[in-house]
């Protein structure tokens, strides 16, 4: 056998997988550039594959290769759209990092208010909150060591809580708001000053009303050989859980119309159930009067009454202006 029979057999083995390689891509190529051979071979083999097996309709060479054309960006176009909505909506843990700060936004709030009032605390205190046990002439005593540096702290405390009502009550909307729709943010302003006018009127309604009449069956009930003194400690725990409690239960309004926009709550509904209302008035009445008194409780339990009634009105106010939902 001659030297130049002996072919290289790995070079005989690689020729046609090269001329097959070159083949298909000039294939591609053709039908990437849309070529006259190409169009050719469309109009040839392909419309008799069309005409054979229905090829025209998406068995084709050609109407594959369009196939795969026209799917490539509305997938990407999925993908992008799938980004922007991750983008907008938060995640359970950045929702409670914003529960986070606006948690310390509100503590910010409450202590800069209580460091505010302990400049003033002894005005507070003589002419604010002892006001009603010096008109009724209760005996107040202090029974233990360092116990009236704690009381004025407390009341500090107290005092900023409600002080900052407003700031905490702006804090609560800033996390709920991004969860509403843009015109239900247009509220924002008009929410937060009724949610405060509330509960500082409740407060204040403790504090004229409430606390006097509850003093004053105190003071006369009882007989005159028993002589009352009173530990202060248990004085200004009485008044204060007085008054945030009324500044609670006074936010019924509020809550009746976030729940009528809601869709939670309706005047049909609170009209059906206003009996066994009243129970619950009269319990929560009960629950947030600091005495036992029935004097306290009854003055508790008269305004939950009419605060149930205006709660159905604004129920039927939101419901009117509630209409269909926009985006």
């Amino acid at each position: 056998m001659s030297t130049e029979n002996q072919e290289n057999p790995y070079e005989r083995a690689s020729g046609p997988e090269t001329d097959g390689n070159d083949a298909s891509d000039a294939t591609r190529d053709e039908h990437a550039r849309g070529d006259g051979s190409g169009d050719a071979r469309s109009d040839g083999s392909g419309d008799a594959r069309g005409d054979g097996s229905g090829g025209s309709d998406g068995s084709g060479g050609s109407d594959g290769s369009d196939d795969g054309t026209d799917h490539g960006p509305a997938v990407d176009g999925k993908k992008r759209g799938g980004k922007k909505d991750e983008a907008k909506e938060m995640s359970f843990l950045d929702h409670l990092e914003e529960l986070r700060w606006r948690v310390i936004y509100s503590l910010i709030g409450i202590v800069v208010a209580a460091v505010g009032l302990w400049f003033v605390i002894e005005p507070l205190m003589e002419h604010v909150l002892l006001r009603p046990a010096i008109e009724y002439k209760m005996n107040l005593q202090n029974l233990r060591p360092f116990g009236q540096v704690l009381l004025f702290m407390q009341v500090a405390i107290f005092g900023g809580i409600i002080i900052s009502i407003p700031n905490t009550i702006y804090q609560i909307w800033k996390f709920i708001a991004p969860g509403l729709y843009p015109h239900e943010r247009r509220y924002a302003s008009a929410v937060i000053i009724f949610t405060s006018f509330c509960f500082l009127t409740g407060v204040a309604f403790a504090y004229f009303f409430v606390l006097p009449a509850a003093l004053k069956f105190f003071v006369a009930f009882g007989t005159p050989s028993i002589a009352n003194v009173i530990s202060v400690d248990y004085y200004f725990e009485f008044i204060l859980t007085m008054m945030l409690g009324a500044g609670l239960v006074f936010e019924l309004p509020m809550l009746s119309f976030f729940l009528s926009r809601l869709g939670m709550l309706s005047p049909k509904i609170m009209r059906r159930y206003w009996r066994h209302a009243m129970i619950v008035s009269a319990f929560v009445a009960a629950l947030i009067s600091p005495g036992p008194d029935p004097v306290s409780m009854l003055m508790m339990a008269i305004p939950l009454v009419f605060l149930y009634e205006v709660s159905i009105w604004i129920s039927k106010l939101s419901q009117k202006r509630r209409g269909p939902r926009r985006a």
